[in-house]
């Protein structure tokens, strides 16, 4: 029997579902993990890791870029077990396996055989976007997982009509409003396609609206912080959009969204999926997701977002195309051809990319080796606080007591955050981000080192400035953001309660 009938609505009578792919599934969620936890330590950490770090020790109810779930996990991962790269990555890497068994569930919740539950596994296993992000502590790990199961969640209570799954529906969100506010695009635009689409009865469904209750209360303590402090997340949204014009703009945005699904089987699966989700009478019901699907794309695009904020809903568009495959004969010509080595080749192709495990003189030696941009910065943090500590030594003792450490970047800060104590380094400041948020230097500070190319902001406020050294790294990378000026401003001519307010930029 069909999950639903030629009319296009649920058939209330629940037929089983089909059984689930526990082997196949199981495996890939196991096999993506073990790749993920062998390179977690293969390299330092990443940027905003080392901002999340820091992060956690100003634990507050919200921050300038996101709420408070990321710097809190981090924080404990991290006194679980100090400095340990692996402990710290692993609810990436169990998010990552996570959201495999949930595409899984998703796919048998389209009504999906085995083999299609396998196949939507195995695409969301090699995405090179999940799988790149998968080895490091971020919001765009943990992200799409929660997108995931809030769909399955959405998908599941259209088959059933069982409107308990839409209180969890508002459980899910709240954990996802916490890590991102992402997910209210996915909500505003779900509303709309509903409203026009259907099912329209879902937007008058009484626990839908307790479920929207718990995630907006989940959400007050992160918004009070926002509305206390000028909300800066408002700030936030101009800052990404002129970031991503500087890195080619609205232009670059669909086809990195592809490339971010997986070369071969990730991007057509998201394209295919689109499109039988629009168009097949059997996934009819689920249509407006389909429809939600392009909405988020193009909210995200017109608003110049990052590209990889659409990727939650990657695991609905592979299981959509791997259900309709399963009910279509494969043409003559391709009958033969097994499917499994097209997503061998494509994870071959792909994963490179997003893993760290090229050399690292290959980033010097092989320019157009595949190295993934984190490389470059990674592999230099604690050489980029030897080169201050070695510049701050220099200083006369009397000088040096009265010095404090300024960066350009946020993610500059939280490298000296982490390894400026092993070179005795005093606490290091940030104008940057959300590091802007976490103090200023104290009044005794009479002098700054600042790392960074450029100390327009801070120059009107010094007497005298001059370049004292450089950061060096061990790759020699010279373009690398490591490579950078060290400055020395003395003469400070006004209090840092003054001056500290006109530095903020929440730029990268």
């Amino acid at each position: 029997m069909d999950a639903v009938t030629t009319a296009g609505a649920p058939n209330r009578a629940d037929r089983a579902l089909p059984g689930f792919a526990c082997r196949p599934v199981a495996l890939l969620a196991a096999g993506i993990a073990a790749v993920l936890l062998a390179t977690a330590g293969r390299y330092g950490y990443f940027g905003d890791e080392l901002y999340f770090l820091a992060a956690g020790k100003h634990l507050s109810w919200g921050y300038a870029d996101q709420p408070a779930v990321l710097p809190a996990l981090a924080r404990l991962m991290n006194s679980l077990a100090p400095g340990s790269l692996v402990v710290f990555r692993i609810p990436a890497v169990l998010a990552t396996a996570a959201g495999v068994i949930c595409t899984a569930l998703l796919a048998r919740e389209l009504g999906g055989e085995r083999k299609a539950q396998t196949r939507a596994a195995a695409a969301y296993a090699i995405c090179g976007q999940f799988a790149g992000s998968g080895h490091y502590l971020a919001t765009s790990t943990v992200d799409p997982l929660l997108w995931t199961i809030a769909i399955w969640l959405l998908v599941r209570w259209i088959r059933t009509r069982q409107d308990n799954l839409l209180l969890w529906l508002g459980v899910v969100t709240a954990v996802a409003l916490n890590v991102k506010f992402l997910i209210g695009a996915f909500w505003a635009v779900t509303a709309v396609t509903a409203l026009v689409f259907g099912p329209r009865d879902l937007l008058r469904r009484p626990k839908l609206w307790a479920g929207a209750g718990i995630a907006a209360l989940a959400c007050v303590p992160t918004l009070w912080w926002q509305a206390a402090n000028g909300w800066p997340q408002l700030g936030m949204g101009d800052a990404v959009s002129r970031e991503v014009a500087e890195a080619g703009g609205r232009a670059t945005f669909v086809p990195a969204l592809l490339a971010g699904a997986g070369l071969v089987i990730g991007a057509l699966g998201v394209l295919y999926g689109t499109a039988v989700l629009l168009g097949s009478a059997r996934l009819r019901p689920y249509r407006f997701l389909g429809w939600t699907a392009l909405g988020v794309a193009a909210v995200f695009l017109v608003s110049g977002g990052r590209f990889y904020y659409a990727a939650g809903t990657f695991g609905l568009l592979w299981s959509a195309a791997a259900v309709h495959l399963q009910e279509r004969p494969p043409a003559r010509w391709w009958r033969w051809v097994p499917t499994w080595p097209v997503f061998v080749l494509s994870a071959l192709y792909s994963l490179p990319y997003a893993l760290p495990v090229w050399p690292a003189h290959w980033l010097v030696d092989h320019p157009a080796a595949p190295h993934p941009a984190y490389a470059l910065e990674e592999a230099g943090w604690p050489d980029l606080a030897a080169s201050v500590g070695t510049v701050y030594r220099t200083l006369p003792p009397d000088q040096r007591t009265h010095t404090t450490l300024v960066t350009a970047g946020y993610w500059q800060a939280g490298a000296l955050d982490r390894y400026g104590p092993e070179q005795g380094l005093p606490e290091a400041y940030s104008a940057s981000r959300g590091f802007w948020y976490f103090g200023r230097p104290g009044d005794d500070a009479d002098s700054v080192l600042f790392v960074g190319r450029d100390p327009a902001k801070l120059l009107p406020h010094f007497r005298t400035s001059r370049v004292v050294g450089e950061v060096d790294n061990r790759l020699g990378v010279p373009n690398s953001s490591r490579h950078l000026p060290i400055w020395l401003l003395s003469g400070r001519t006004g209090g840092w309660a003054e001056i500290w307010p006109q530095l903020k930029d929440l730029k990268a």
